[in-house]
């Protein structure tokens, strides 16, 4: 930082010295000692900035709990899609035993919003039946909306359109 200043110092001093002669070199001095302390404060102002608490508030919503939210919704259309393959021999019993072991662990996390956690219970105890294809799609989409409306960036309108 020493040699930083020193060179722009001097270097001030001979931009001044060269476009006004002797009266020139203080007042290029000047204006490069000026200049590195306006950066030297900047750089403070923005340090401080950047400590202070006030960005806490910023962020709103909880990256973890949305997180988690899309996990459940991810186990969830994983077990889906061994529950009711398309073709008869589509998965066999051990991989939908799997599938349903990781869907029930994540739906179990401890940082799963409330909604999502009911949502995703009733989705994977329809699957469970695994009878009706139409139900568990209809639970499927209510666990979706429940993961939206989790998320920070969730905007409704009035007509029952939703981005």
């Amino acid at each position: 930082m020493a040699l930083v200043a020193g060179c722009a110092l001097l270097g001030g001093t001979w931009a001044g010295f060269g476009l006004g002669g002797w009266w020139g070199a203080p007042a290029g001095l000047l204006a490069a000692a000026l200049t590195i302390m306006w950066t030297m404060w900047i750089s403070i102002r923005l340090r401080d900035l950047y400590r202070d608490d006030s960005w806490s508030n910023v962020v709103i919503g909880d990256g973890r709990a949305e997180g988690a939210a899309e996990m459940t919704l991810w186990g969830a259309l994983q077990y889906q899609t061994v529950a009711f393959p398309m073709s008869p021999a589509g998965a066999s019993d051990e991989e939908r035993r799997s599938r349903r072991k990781v869907a029930y662990q994540i739906a179990a996390h401890d940082n799963l919003p409330l909604p999502v956690r009911v949502a995703a219970a009733e989705a994977l105890d329809v699957m469970d039946q695994g009878q009706d294809r139409t139900a568990a799609n209809e639970a499927i989409k209510a666990l979706s909306d429940a993961v939206r409306e989790c998320r920070t960036g969730y905007v409704s309108f009035k007509k029952d359109e939703t981005s």
